[in-house]
């Protein structure tokens, strides 16, 4: 019998813990709990739907193109329902993972047309401009030309394949249904056998001219759930949709396909394809019918749409396996406390100032990646201060201190003493604050005593304090993220009447602009990472409701990820981005706890699991 060495090269490592250097499936022992010990990859068991950048222009009966990825699509054409904008479209965006730009137009505006490619090598043919078409546009990156017809003029017919290797089929011919199959071979049109089942309104996906999908529809009298598979030569009847329906959109493969919306109540229902059957899994965020899609069944984006009315909003789809996040428990604080100044440094340098434990304390603690250091104290004593910075380079500012309420005091750290410098203009507590060292910061919101939430901001360039334009919601308690030109806050609370936020808004170096709200409002959390990749957690819905929920920021919309091991307020936090972060402290029990988060994480198991 071969040993554990001839197997896989190397012998068993021992090593006193969970073993840092263990590649996937590597066995090791554990000398501290007398374990053996291997890891693998922490991915998601189920697939999910997460808010996209939106549209510019409300559109449905468009086209989509944007093979396997979220990162780049490009959609064409289509209706709108908007006041005073014409009912056919030749307009195309172009989406970077962020947001959509216009880019140049068809050369002829149409509706119910098909499309196929990529988002820098796109074909758009049919459709109806008005009455059925067989136009053909290819589109190189830049601009789209036209190319030969199609044989048959048809409309709300499904698309699939390439540029230079397309299918179309299905279809409606004005009148009648069609079940007519054409191929494209990056210059001319063939028709090819027929469907077995005439249809409109299906939904299509594939690789390309000869290996194809075609999935629901509407065969008169209603809809259809069958479904098609396409060799090259023929199509073959397979497994049918769970729930038959029209207008939905399709993205993928013959062997893993995604069918999403469509017109059956609630419009939401998504349905994945694996080369035999079909399986409901995660419904889409949004209702609606007649939308576009690119991708593939596990990574796909779904844009524009009837609600009614016509619609901006996109979403990414996310299938399972994809690697994701986890929290694991760190060095513990020495001196536990709640409400302290955070948002200094990263998950492996990392300040922790001030807080309530329960006194009022100057206390300040260093990390280096496992454990806390006490190091100088602040000047002044306090709780709810905002941190920003590093542990070389950092300060302080506002807070509540016991005998003046607020605090305007500011303090900065050189990595070795804090010293006093000028004072904030308006004395507040509880707000966020923002900077990448402490010669620029962004100091926004908080609460003042009588006045209560505010929206006030303030610039720190280093000497002096310098009001700006204000948040678009008055708030404290809540968290922020970023540097002083780019920065994210998110959450809070604000009384009369009192109202606990979801909202985000996000600073350009001018303005503040409300942007996609957190998955759960909440107060007295904490944040942290940047203007692009942030993470919220922790907090309260309602007074001692502590929450573990965690959310990550990419830039766009926040999706909920692991938990942190114990629900708590007012804890700390520190990060360079969404990927790697620091917990610490909070409510309840002024905790010493502290939580490091990875993303991508690994399981660790042991033998006897």
């Amino acid at each position: 019998m071969a040993t554990y060495k001839q197997n896989v090269g190397t012998s068993v490592v021992n090593y006193a813990g969970n073993y840092p250097g263990a590649l996937e499936g590597e066995l090791w022992y554990d000398s501290t709990n007398k374990d053996f010990k291997y890891q693998y990859p922490n991915v998601t068991a189920a697939g999910s739907w997460r808010t996209a950048g939106s549209l510019n222009q409300a559109k449905y009966e468009a086209a989509g193109a944007g093979v396997g990825t979220t990162t780049a699509g490009l959609s064409f054409g289509g209706r709108t329902t908007s006041p005073g904008a014409p009912g056919k479209l030749a307009k195309t965006e172009l989406y970077d993972g962020t947001s959509w730009t216009e880019v140049n137009d068809l050369g002829t505006a149409r509706n119910e047309i098909a499309g196929s490619g990529t988002a820098t090598a796109a074909l758009a043919f049919g459709g109806s401009v008005p009455g059925v078409s067989a136009l053909t546009e290819k589109y190189n990156g830049t601009n789209w030309t036209e190319v030969n017809d199609m044989t048959t003029a048809r409309a709300f017919m499904a698309g699939a394949g390439t540029q230079s290797s397309s299918l179309a089929f299905a279809g409606w011919l004005n009148p009648g249904t069609t079940a007519k199959t054409e191929q494209f071979n990056g210059t001319n049109w063939t028709e090819v056998n027929d469907m077995n089942t005439a249809r409109t309104y299906a939904a299509g996906c594939g690789a390309s001219n000869t290996a194809a999908l075609a999935f629901g529809g509407f065969l008169d009298p209603g809809n259809t759930a069958i479904t098609e598979s396409w060799n090259g030569t023929n199509w073959t009847e397979v497994a049918d949709l769970n729930t038959a329906r029209n207008t939905m959109t399709g993205m993928g493969t013959t062997t893993a396909a995604l069918g999403s919306g469509g017109s059956v109540s609630p419009k939401q229902q998504n349905e994945l394809w694996n080369g035999t059957s079909w399986t409901e899994v995660a419904d889409m965020t949004t209702a609606r019918s007649v939308s576009s899609a690119g991708g593939n069944s596990t990574s796909g984006l779904v844009f524009g749409g009837n609600i009614p009315p016509a619609t901006t909003f996109a979403e990414e789809w996310t299938g399972a396996g994809a690697a994701q996040g986890a929290w694991a428990t760190g060095g513990s604080l020495n001196t536990g406390r709640y409400t302290a100044a955070d948002n200094i440094g990263t998950q492996t340098s990392a300040l922790c100032a001030t807080g309530q434990t329960p006194s009022y304390t100057a206390n300040v603690e260093n990390y280096n990646g496992s454990a806390w250091t006490e190091v100088n104290n602040v000047n002044t004593a306090r709780s709810n201060a905002a941190g920003a910075g590093t542990t070389t380079s950092s300060l302080i500012a506002g807070g509540y201190a016991p005998g003046t309420a607020e605090e305007d005091a500011t303090e900065l750290y050189n990595g070795t003493n804090w010293t006093e410098v000028n004072d904030q203009n308006v004395a507040r507590y509880g707000a966020a604050m923002g900077g990448a060292d402490n010669t620029a910061a962004l100091y926004a919101g908080g609460n003042g005593v009588p006045t209560g939430a505010s929206a006030i901001t303030e610039l720190w360039n280093g000497t002096n304090w310098t009001e700006v334009n204000d948040l678009n919601t008055n708030r404290g308690n809540f968290a922020g993220a970023g540097i002083s030109t780019a920065m994210i806050v998110f959450g809070g609370y604000s009384t009369p009447p009192a109202a606990y936020y979801d909202n985000t808004e996000q600073w350009n170096g001018t303005n503040w602009t409300e942007v996609n709200d957190l998955n759960t409002g909440r107060r007295i959390l904490a944040g942290s990472g940047l203007y692009t990749s942030a993470l919220a957690f922790g907090g309260e819905t309602a007074p001692n409701a502590d929450l573990a929920n965690t959310e990550e920021w990419n830039g766009v919309s926040w999706s909920e990820v692991a938990d942190i091991p114990a629900g708590r307020i007012g804890l700390g936090g520190a990060a360079a981005s969404n990927t790697s972060a620091l917990a610490f402290g909070g409510n309840p029990g002024y905790s010493t706890d502290t939580n490091e988060w990875n993303s991508p994480s690994n399981v660790v198991k042991t033998l006897t699991d």
